[in-house]
C-alpha cells in the first residue's frame, strides 16, 4: 500500500521541479542520509548527500588517471623520512553564506587544523559532542598515526606522522576528511546548539545545502563562488526513492534526470529507451555476508566455513544480480592491485559443510538470525530474495536462520554495534588503495569504531594490515596483502558474494556525469537540457 502510494506521495514535491528542468538536476537516490555530519557516519548514503555535494578535501582521487590530484590544497610535498606533509592551500576559497551562517573570512590554514583536531584530540569539545563518534578516523587508526597538525601560516598545513604510511594521502581523499568552517563551528558552540551541524551544515563545495525533509528530499542550490566554478545547474534536488521500480518510473517521466542504483533489470529496459541513458563501469565495490565472529557458535571458524561450503553462490548471483556481477571470492574486487587470484575460494559442498558443523559439535545445526535492508542497492539488488536463498541454504546443513529486515540507517547503527550474526553488507573503496578493504573492515581498530563487521581481532591479521602501510613498495605491499586476504579466506570472516557493476540511468539531456567505481557523486559539472 506505502510503495503504492509513493508516485502520489511525492508528486508534489518533484513536478514544480520539472519546469525548470534546464537549470534544475534532480537525481533519484535510494536512501536517506542518516545526517550531514559526514564524519560521524561511514554509509556511502550519507557521503553522497554531504562530502560529495557540499564539502572539499585537501586532495581528490581522479578514478580515471588513478591518481591523486589538487583540490584545497593546490600542491603539497612529503619530506624524504615520509613523516612531515605540507600542504599548500588555495586561495581565494570561500565559505557557504547562508541563513543561518555568514563568513566573515575565506578558507585558511585553521579551518583544516580544526577539522582534523576534532576526530583526533579527545580534549577538543566538538569530540565529545560527536553522538556517533568518528568511525572512520578511528578504524584508520588516525589518532595514533597523525602525531601532530599545524599551520606554519595562513596558507600552509603542516602534518606530521608518527610513522610512515603509504595509505596517508589517499585517506585525505576519503570523505570523512572533508573541511569543515571553524568559524560557523564556533559560532554553534557559542550559542550551545552544535547538534545543528548534522542538519545545518555549512562547506565549500559546488552546492549548498537549503532543506531536508527525511525519506523524501535533500534540496540544494548552486555555490556561485565555487572555486573550481559554478556548477551547470542553478539547483539539486535529492528525491529520496527507495523502491528501483519507482526511480526507474521517475526517470522515464522525467521527475529525475537522473536514477541511482538501479536494478539489473532496469539498466536492461532503460537501454532500449531511446529518452534514456545508461552509464556503467566495473565497481570497485564488494558485496559480503559479515558473520559475526564475536557470537557463539559463529566465533568457531568451521562454522564460518560451513556458512561458506553451504551457499549456492552461482544461483545466488543469478537471481540477485541477473548476470550483472562477479563472483567474489575475498574482499578485494579484481581490478584491484595486489588481489589475491590464486586462493582457492568455498565451491559449494554440502557433506563437507554438515561434517564441520559436526566437528564443532553441531551435527544437528543451530538457530541465528540474517540481517538484510528493505530496499535494493548497486551492492544489493534484491535484499529480500537473496535472504531466502541463503536461509534456504544454511537449512540443508541445519542451520535455522531467521530473516530480519532493518530499515537502513538502523541497521548501520546496530550492526556497527555489533548486534547482528549474519549482514548482508557492501563495501567500496573510495581512495584507491587496496588497505581500504582491510584496515576499515578487518583491523581491531575497526572493531572500536564499529566499521568491521566481522568483529574479528587477530594479532597476526592486524600486524599484516600494518605493514602494509609501512612501505610504498607496491610489489612488497601486494606480497603482504595477499598473505591477509588468505588469512581472511582461511577463518572465513566473510561470505564474499559479488564484485558489482555500478550503473547509473540518466536522461539523454544530461551532459557532464561520469559514474564513479566508488559510488562517489560529481555533479558540479552536469548541465541538463
Amino acid at each position: 500500500m506505502r510503495l503504492a502510494l509513493l508516485p502520489f506521495l511525492l508528486a508534489p514535491l518533484i513536478a514544480p521541479l520539472t519546469a525548470q528542468a534546464a537549470t534544475t538536476l534532480s537525481v533519484c537516490t535510494e536512501a536517506s542520509p542518516e545526517g550531514f555530519d559526514v564524519v560521524q557516519y561511514n554509509s556511502l548514503t550519507t557521503t553522497n548527500a554531504s562530502a560529495d555535494v557540499l564539502m572539499n578535501r585537501l586532495v581528490d582521487y581522479d578514478a580515471h588517471t588513478r591518481k591523486l590530484v589538487p583540490s584545497l590544497a593546490e600542491s603539497w610535498t612529503v619530506r624524504p623520512d615520509g613523516l612531515t606533509y605540507d600542504f599548500k592551500l588555495r586561495s581565494g576559497v570561500k565559505f557557504h553564506t547562508t541563513d543561518y551562517f555568514k563568513p566573515t573570512r575565506e578558507l585558511n590554514a585553521d579551518d583544516v587544523v580544526f577539522s582534523f583536531q576534532r576526530m583526533l584530540d579527545p580534549a577538543n569539545p566538538w569530540h565529545k559532542v560527536a553522538v556517533q563518534g568518528f568511525p572512520h578516523a578511528q578504524s584508520m587508526q588516525l589518532p595514533a598515526l597523525i602525531k601532530k597538525i599545524e599551520a606554519p601560516d595562513a596558507n600552509t598545513v603542516r602534518f606530521t606522522l608518527d610513522h610512515p604510511d603509504a595509505t596517508f594521502l589517499a585517506t585525505l581523499s576519503m570523505g570523512f576528511a572533508s573541511v569543515y568552517s571553524s568559524e560557523y563551528m564556533a559560532q554553534l558552540m557559542k550559542a550551545g546548539t552544535p547538534e545543528k551541524l548534522n542538519s545545518q551544515p555549512i562547506g565549500t563545495g559546488p552546492f549548498i545545502f537549503k532543506r531536508f525533509q527525511k525519506d523524501a528530499v535533500v534540496r540544494y542550490e548552486a555555490n556561485p563562488h565555487y572555486f573550481a566554478g559554478k556548477p551547470g545547474v542553478d539547483a539539486l534536488v535529492y528525491a529520496i526513492t527507495p523502491d528501483a521500480n519507482v526511480r526507474l518510473q521517475r526517470i522515464k517521466q522525467n521527475e529525475c534526470q537522473i536514477a541511482l542504483s538501479p536494478k539489473p533489470l532496469d539498466v536492461a529496459e532503460a537501454s532500449k529507451d531511446p529518452a534514456l541513458k545508461v552509464e556503467k563501469t566495473d565497481a570497485f565495490m564488494t558485496a559480503f555476508l559479515a558473520i559475526n565472529s564475536q557470537h557463539p557458535p559463529l566465533d568457531k571458524p568451521e562454522v564460518r566455513q560451513a556458512i561458506n561450503l553451504a551457499f549456492d553462490k552461482p544461483t545466488y548471483l543469478k537471481a540477485v544480480f541477473e548476470g550483472s556481477a562477479k563472483a567474489a571470492n575475498g574482499p578485494f574486487p579484481p581490478n584491484t592491485w595486489g588481489y589475491a587470484s590464486e586462493l582457492p575460494g568455498y565451491k559449494l559442498d554440502i557433506a563437507k559443510a554438515k561434517d564441520l558443523l559436526a566437528k564443532a559439535g553441531l551435527k544437528d545445526g543451530f538457530s541465528t538470525t540474517v540481517w538484510t535492508r528493505p530496499t535494493g542497492s548497486t551492492l544489493n539488488p534484491n535484499p529480500n530474495l537473496g535472504a531466502q536463498l541463503l536461509q534456504a541454504d544454511l537449512a540443508k546443513i541445519g542451520i535455522k536462520a531467521e530473516i530480519k529486515v532493518i530499515e537502513w540507517g538502523e541497521l548501520i547503527r546496530r550492526a556497527k554495534a555489533g548486534e547482528h550474526d549474519l549482514l548482508f553488507m557492501g563495501w567500496a573503496g573510495d581512495n584507491g588503495d587496496p588497505d581500504n578493504f582491510l584496515t576499515p573492515q578487518f583491523s581491531c581498530a575497526a572493531v572500536q569504531s564499529g566499521t568491521n563487521f566481522a568483529r574479528y581481532c587477530d594479532k597476526e591479521l592486524d600486524t599484516l594490515i600494518r605493514e602494509g602501510k609501512t612501505t610504498s613498495d607496491q610489489d612488497k605491499r601486494s606480497k603482504i596483502y595477499q598473505k591477509a586476504q588468505a588469512l581472511i579466506q582461511q577463518q572465513a570472516l566473510w561470505l564474499p558474494l559479488a564484485h558489482p557493476t555500478a550503473a547509473t540511468l540518466t536522461r539523454k539531456g544530461v551532459a557532464g556525469y561520469s559514474v564513479s567505481p566508488f559510488g562517489r557523486q560529481d555533479f558540479s559539472k552536469v548541465t541538463v537540457k
